[in-house]
């Protein structure tokens, strides 16, 4: 073995070698750094990491870790949600959680690119088997570094390189206003006016990016300290801002000019999406722009694009483990309960907009835990303070326990997705409506179960002046109550049944329209703040005024048809007065209104006909009359039969989608068919 000659390295035994890596933890050895060999060593400590310290297994050990098929678990990353430097906490050591998992059998999380990234404990890639012996990553071999290999050294021409992903990012970073103090008043207005309800972004550490971003340096060509995943986010703010400038009362040119701006930062923000997996990788805040890219879909009625966003949200977060719960590995409070949040909000979206669509969902039940949410909000606490939070009564609700309700909401939705508009199709038998019956019975205890301020008759409303997020979290439970109510009847509106075994459900669906069609027509819109909130409540994913006019339509003579028809012409009147309305929500006033005007000229006619004397004919004529009487009947059965069924087999068809009201040719044929009927 030789020693330091002429100031070069003389090349040493490869048992000298193995014996100095050795004693090198994983840390220092990946960053080619002075280690003093102890746990922790002194430059973890320094960098703050010293939970991520620790040395190589040797050889022996490594085939015992082999043979006992017992991997090292690596510690989760402290800023799993990219909290400051000052919200980053030690892991507590893995338990298993009150729903049996435990850390060893639910993967790990492992810091991949600033972010956490999830790894299945099936999966068997480089990952786990870095894992296995207790090293995050392989290293490249001696000689093989990018100093040794030109070839593997960045090109200085890539960034400005057209047709480099770096173009790309100039792109949309001139996307942004020039003038930093319009962007500053933007993201405060948001941040006033939606996140306390939408609670899509966590402000300290929007913040932290905010600052880093205006505070590089200018003219530099280096875009790699441009985080994508970040600049999403900011976009989708933008494009909600946007729109919060703009007074409702604004002129037609003024109220396009702010569409248009909008529509620009939105479609930015999806271009980001698209590129950020591939360039940055997966984060939080990815998965916060992929909601707000959903909700903006929802608020213009946009819901079959919403469903594609919404699950490639949903990917994002369960790339980073968030549909686990965080509880089993130990994570910090703010990053548990902020994960917990961002899980729950894309499953009641998956759930809901499914359910609307007639699609698939994305989240499986069986792949993804139940989050144990708490009465407690600590976003603007210390670490110190977080972790010493208690848990408020529930008379004291905070902003988190909404999603308590909603968590259970959605997976009832799940039920009913399963079991009465799966892939095979659906019958009118005793069993199929008795389990129609029971999944009522569990929305019903699902309903009878909510606190005072929540419940939907005469709810408790003293706490709203301290508390505003509450009237608009009791707005979305109730909505998406009767949105799940009416699609779980809306199959048995329109069958008929001597015994009128059917009756529950026709009560039951019209119940649940008549008070959603009650909350539409409640809310004012006095700002735009309001109609944004508003648009992201459920009722913007269904039209439970066709389900109204369908009903008045069916029975035109009914004991509630009057009134139906009232309200429905004032929902109709209201919707043409509003400036803001776009074609979708035109589309379903025209067929609304085709319902009305049906529904009231079949009245008259029977009314007419229910007055008006009986003909004498003559008795040649009263001869054939009963025989003419039976072959109208029946050649007007063979006519409208025909139609009423096919329009039965798509209503009642593998998907039971309830059809787009742009599609006014179908409603004309399926009114005219009920008329006359």
């Amino acid at each position: 073995m030789e020693s330091m000659i002429g100031g070069r390295t003389s090349p040493m035994s490869p048992r000298r070698v193995h014996g100095l890596r050795a004693n090198v933890c994983t840390q220092c050895r990946r960053l080619k750094r002075k280690c003093d060999r102890q746990t922790p060593c002194s430059t973890c400590v320094h960098r703050q990491i010293p939970h991520q310290c620790h040395l190589p297994s040797s050889s022996a050990t490594r085939a015992s870790l082999a043979s006992s098929n017992q991997a090292a678990t690596p510690q989760p990353h402290s800023e799993c949600t990219r909290q400051p430097s000052g919200d980053a906490q030690t892991p507590r050591p893995p338990t298993s959680s009150k729903s049996g998992y435990h850390s060893s059998r639910i993967g790990h999380l492992l810091n991949s690119r600033g972010a956490p990234s999830y790894h299945g404990s099936s999966y068997f890639g480089h990952q786990s088997a870095a894992s296995l012996i207790s090293m995050e990553s392989p290293e490249l071999p001696i000689g093989m570094s990018s100093i040794n290999n030109p070839s593997s050294r960045p090109n200085p021409r890539f960034h400005r390189d057209e047709k480099g992903p770096y173009s790309h990012i100039w792109e949309l970073v001139g996307y942004l206003p020039r003038r930093k103090a319009l962007v500053d008043h933007r993201i405060e207005k948001f941040f006033k006016e939606l996140n306390p309800v939408y609670d899509a972004v966590h402000r300290e550490t929007f913040q932290t990016s905010y600052d880093a971003f205006w505070d590089r340096k200018w003219g530099d060509d280096d875009l790699t300290a441009v985080d994508l995943r970040w600049l999403a986010l900011l976009f989708m703010m933008l494009a909600f801002a946007e729109l919060l400038d703009c007074p409702p009362e604004a002129s037609t040119e003024v109220q396009k000019s702010c569409e248009e701006t909008s529509v620009q930062f939105f479609w930015g923000s999806r271009k980001a999406i698209v590129m950020a997996p591939t360039l940055s990788g997966e984060s939080p805040d990815l998965v916060r722009a992929g909601i707000l890219v959903s909700r903006y879909l929802m608020y213009w009625g946009r819901k079959t694009e919403s469903w594609l966003t919404s699950s490639f949200a949903i990917r994002m977060a369960q790339a980073q483990g968030m549909h686990v719960d965080g509880e089993s590995w130990g994570l910090p409070p703010k990053v548990l309960e902020t994960r917990r949040r961002l899980w729950c909000t894309l499953y009641s979206m998956d759930r809901s907009i499914s359910l609307a669509t007639g699609r698939p969902y994305t989240i499986n039940s069986k792949h993804c835990m139940e989050m144990n949410i708490r009465n407690i909000w600590i976003d603007d606490k210390s670490p110190d303070e977080a972790a010493a939070a208690v848990e408020q009564p529930i008379e004291r609700p905070t902003a988190s326990l909404y999603y308590k309700y909603q968590q259970k909401l959605s997976a009832i939705m799940g039920d009913i997705h399963d079991d009465c508009f799966g892939l095979v199709p659906m019958t009118t038998s005793y069993h199929t409506y008795e389990k129609v019956l029971s999944l009522d019975k569990i929305l019903l205890d699902w309903a009878a179960s909510l606190p005072v301020y929540f419940r939907l008759d005469n709810p408790d409303t003293s706490l709203d002046v301290e508390r505003p997020f509450l009237s608009w979290q009791r707005m979305y439970l109730h909505s998406s109550y009767h949105f799940a109510r009416i699609t779980l009847h809306r199959t048995y509106v329109l069958l008929e049944s001597i015994t009128d075994r059917f009756q529950y459900s026709r009560t039951a669906c019209i119940t649940s329209a008549c008070a959603d069609l009650r909350l539409k027509l409640s809310l004012r819109n006095t700002s735009m703040a309001d109609r944004l909130l508003a648009g992201a409540a459920m009722h913007n994913l269904f039209n439970s005024a066709l389900v109204l006019g369908i009903i008045a339509v069916k029975d035109p003579r009914g004991a509630r048809t009057g009134a139906i028809l009232e309200d429905l012409s004032a929902y109709c009147e209201k919707m043409r007065a509003d400036t803001w309305a776009n074609e979708f929500v035109m589309a379903e006033v025209k067929v609304i209104e085709l319902c009305i005007a049906t529904a009231r000229k079949a009245s008259r006619d029977e009314a007419e006909r229910l007055h008006q004397p009986p003909h004498v004919n003559d008795p040649s004529a009263a001869a054939t009359a009963p025989w003419q009487e039976s072959d109208m009947s029946y050649s007007a059965a063979l006519d409208v039969q025909g139609p009423y069924e096919s329009w039965l087999d798509s209503w009642f068809g593998p998907t039971r989608t309830f059809p787009e009201p742009i599609d006014y040719q179908f409603w004309e044929d399926l009114v005219g068919t009920l008329e006359a009927r």
